[in-house]
């Protein structure tokens, strides 16, 4: 037979369902108050990131708001069905492509990386990428040496040279073609 606790707390947890179910906002913020803790501490357990626990935690926390219709109070308690919805989302997640290339990253700060002074300038001339560009066509050559030597923008070297942008598009596209194809 049950405690009478037990019975006030099932009757406690059968009207926030209906709440819920009735798309009460308050019922919403309630849940979060109550739940969030432990759910957060059995994602954090799967996934052992605290900021990726926070995502999938609001996540759980979303799908179990627009999918409590599905809850049965017949096979279990609210806490235990919105478990398994969080422990679904983090496993998800998980699983992602993005989570599988970020995890496979380190920021700068935790990398070590180390700050160098920037130079102050560019100066292509110290990878020969001049006698690249003497080995162009005059016409790939002209385009080339506005854009990237004399630092015009697209619009800048059409104007300069009486074509349209377009063209100047083209030409610098094939350029850099012919670049990649001598630099290997």
């Amino acid at each position: 037979m049950k405690s009478t606790l037990a019975l006030l707390a099932a009757a406690e947890e059968e009207l926030l369902v209906q709440r819920l179910l009735a798309r009460d906002e308050q019922a919403l913020q309630l849940l979060h108050d109550r739940y969030s803790r432990n759910l957060f501490a059995v994602i954090f357990r799967l996934v052992r990131d605290e900021n990726l626990a926070q995502d999938v935690l609001q996540e759980g926390l979303l799908k179990v708001w627009l999918s409590i219709d599905r809850y049965d109070a017949d096979r279990g308690r609210l806490f235990t069905w919105m478990v398994r919805v969080c422990c679904n989302q983090a496993i998800d997640a998980l699983r992602s492509p993005r989570h599988r290339f970020h995890s496979g990253t380190r920021s700068l700060e935790v990398g070590g990386a180390q700050r160098a002074q920037a130079p102050a300038s560019f100066n292509p001339e110290h990878i020969g990428l001049r006698e690249f560009v003497l080995r162009l066509k005059p016409r790939q050559r002209e385009v080339i040496d506005l854009l990237y030597f004399g630092g015009c923008t697209q619009a800048e070297a059409a104007e300069q040279l009486g074509i349209p942008v377009a063209t100047v598009k083209t030409r610098a596209r094939a350029a850099l073609q012919v670049l990649s194809q001598l630099v290997r």
